[in-house]
């Protein structure tokens, strides 16, 4: 048995509720809970703008420890210290190719919450519950992962520090270091100061990018980028974003991340960018949205709208490398962390609904 946040139907609040925990797959290992974050991909599923199938479990920053280990499992044993990322086949061209983000099962193995052949490892008085929300429904006291979305970490970081990085700090990040790769002389523009946006401004930070854009309606976060690596700060409240981007970079940004999936914010992230320039697009809106650019512009100007998912990265390979630059003091994540108690979920989520906290963080005991 596990204590498990179940949302029971759409703009229902999470309601910490006993669960059945079914057995492990040989390639699946059982985690003890100690820390998970709260992301927007949550509140999304929660909200039902996603296709997840409610009631679910969900959670997707997981960290924890190895309770127990399928007879397949490689690599981890009882007692590893672990963070939980996304979810991928490990068999598709993509995946083989070392690119799991664009894994052709995607969508079916995070988003719909079940594993590969459509089971769950949940159940609720006998009746399956959605789980395996991005490989892990972690807002519970035990999750059932597949080893592929298990990275185990050696380092001694708290466990509300590490939890962040399964997604929300890896993706902001390695758009920076792995997809845009911004330097010295170039200019980039973070729309969204959140969790993801921030990881972004301090990554640049570590590329040597010339000028970093952090732009926000909160002034609060605008003085936090400022400390973590921006070099400038636009308040969207007041000024326009765009006008004050070509300001600052004589002609517009060469790159721009758009980390809010809101739509009028992503056509101002590409009506910023100067000519021979990139929009990554991390922020997700409710699925089905769309949204109207100027293709004349696009195409005389040479820009490029790029979605990038989870970094882009390998978990396994990525997360660690930033758990060392976090211990080395050149990514303080830390600074953008809040805890609360696992009963306390629902205040987590109002605090980062209103905008108070960046990431909060629910201790799992």
């Amino acid at each position: 048995m596990a204590t498990a946040a179940v949302v029971e139907e759409r703009d229902r609040a999470f309601v910490l509720q006993e669960v059945e925990v079914g057995p492990l797959r040989a390639d699946e290992v059982l985690i003890d809970v100690r820390a998970s974050g709260i992301c927007h991909t949550d509140l999304g599923a929660q909200a039902g703008g996603f296709p997840t199938p409610l009631p679910c479990v969900l959670g997707h920053e997981g960290a924890g420890v190895i309770a127990a280990v399928g007879t397949a499992v490689i690599g981890l044993a009882i007692g590893d210290r672990v963070a939980m990322s996304f979810a991928s086949c490990g068999t598709c061209p993509h995946c083989l190719s070392g690119r799991p983000a664009y894994c052709a099962e995607f969508l079916p193995r995070n988003f719909l919450a079940r594993r590969g052949d459509g089971s769950t490892a949940l159940s609720r008085g006998g009746t399956p519950l959605s789980s395996q929300f991005f490989g892990q429904s972690s807002f519970a006291t035990q999750a059932v992962c597949h080893q592929r979305s298990v990275v185990r970490i050696d380092a001694d970081i708290p466990f509300e520090v590490l939890a962040p990085f399964g997604c929300g700090v890896q993706t902001g990040a390695g758009a920076v270091l792995g997809v845009l790769r911004p330097g010295p002389s170039d200019a980039l523009a973070v729309l969204g100061a959140g969790a993801v946006g921030m990881s972004a401004i301090m990554a640049a930070r570590l590329t040597g990018c010339g000028t970093i854009i952090a732009i926000d309606l909160n002034p609060a976060r605008l003085a936090l980028a400022l400390e973590l690596g921006a070099t400038h700060s636009i308040d969207a409240r007041s000024h326009d974003p765009v006008a004050e981007v070509r300001a600052i970079t004589g002609g517009g940004a060469d790159f721009s991340l758009e980390c809010t999936g809101v739509p009028a914010v992503l056509r101002q992230a590409v009506d910023m960018l100067g000519s021979d320039a990139t929009c990554g697009v991390i922020g997700a809106p409710p699925f089905g949205t769309d949204v109207g650019l100027d293709v004349n512009e696009l195409i005389a100007l040479g820009r490029r709208v790029r979605g990038i998912v989870e970094g882009e990265s390998v978990p396994q390979l990525f997360i660690p490398q930033l758990v060392e630059l976090w211990r080395q003091g050149r990514f303080p994540v830390d600074r953008l962390v809040k805890t609360f108690p696992f009963e306390q979920i629902n205040d987590a989520v109002a605090d980062m609904t209103n905008g108070s906290v960046i990431k909060p963080v629910v201790l799992i005991d």
